[in-house]
């Protein structure tokens, strides 16, 4: 994306010339490492400059991210038309944080002592589905055993709903959403049988109910969610992709899941400023 650098900051105006440069480079050199193809329309999308200024600018002062904002947008008009109402640049609400490698051992656990064995399989869906693919409530507990999928290895999720979407189930966990799904046919996976599945906390009302060792940690599907995010900023997984498989629809809502990643390729703890 070298090219692009002097192409965009030529449309700038003369006094603004150099800084632009400086932030298209900035941009340019964010948006190749994380695989975002290169373009015009894809350097100058509105959410890869929203990621490039809450993660890519990590430190810097509020006041250089707001100038490089600025001009960043001001170059991407032309491309995209104007920005429209958009969220908050810098998420403010904190992520929860992921479960640790003995905290996910722990969580299986708990599912697995559960008593009865429709509760077995539903705590660990909240664990396979959550910290797996990553899904929300709504997703979970509309989540049917044709839903999900395996071709050798690699295990799918196709979600349902608003953010429609199939989710590579991480392979740590593949094998067990398989498992789950086998033989279920049309089934809910999680809680099968009549319910009120628009109730808003039938998961977490469901989760509270689980018998478990009080030094355990409690099971909570925004968790489970979280770890599943944080794994994949630990990993590098490239933006669009990310934000493909997540449903999330702008990238600087990432942000506030990266501040519990250390070393994230695309953000080092970003502070909420």
């Amino acid at each position: 994306m070298g090219e692009l650098v002097p192409a965009c900051a030529g449309h700038a105006p003369g006094t603004q010339r150099a800084a632009t440069a400086t932030a298209v480079g900035g941009l340019s050199r964010f948006a190749a490492a994380r695989g975002i193809p290169a373009g015009l329309k894809f350097l100058l999308d509105y959410d890869v400059i929203e990621a490039f200024c809450v993660a890519g600018l990590n430190g810097r002062a509020s006041s250089t991210r707001g100038s490089y904002r600025s001009a960043l947008y001001r170059l991407a008009r032309p491309v995209h038309g104007e920005p429209g109402q958009r969220a908050t640049p810098f998420a403010g609400a904190k992520a929860p944080a992921p479960y640790s490698p003995a905290g996910r051992a722990d969580l299986a656990a708990v599912a697995a002592a559960q008593r009865d064995a429709a509760k077995r399989a539903s705590a660990l869906a909240v664990v396979v589905f959550g910290i797996g693919a990553g899904l929300r409530p709504g997703e979970l507990v509309a989540l049917r055993g044709s839903d999900v999928t395996r071709h050798g290895r690699r295990v799918s999720v196709h979600v349902s709903g608003p953010a429609a979407r199939v989710v590579p189930v991480t392979a740590g966990y593949a094998g067990r959403a398989a498992g789950l799904a086998a033989g279920t046919g049309n089934t809910h996976l999680f809680r099968p049988g009549p319910a009120d599945r628009s109730y808003k906390n039938f998961v977490t009302n469901f989760a509270r109910t689980l018998a478990a060792d009080p030094a355990a940690p409690r099971l909570t599907l925004s968790r489970c969610r979280s770890s599943f995010i944080c794994d994949h900023l630990a990993a590098g997984t490239p933006l669009r992709e990310l934000l493909a498989i997540t449903g999330i629809c702008q990238a600087e809502s990432l942000a506030r899941y990266a501040r519990h990643v250390d070393g994230a390729p695309w953000d080092r703890r970003q502070q909420a400023r």
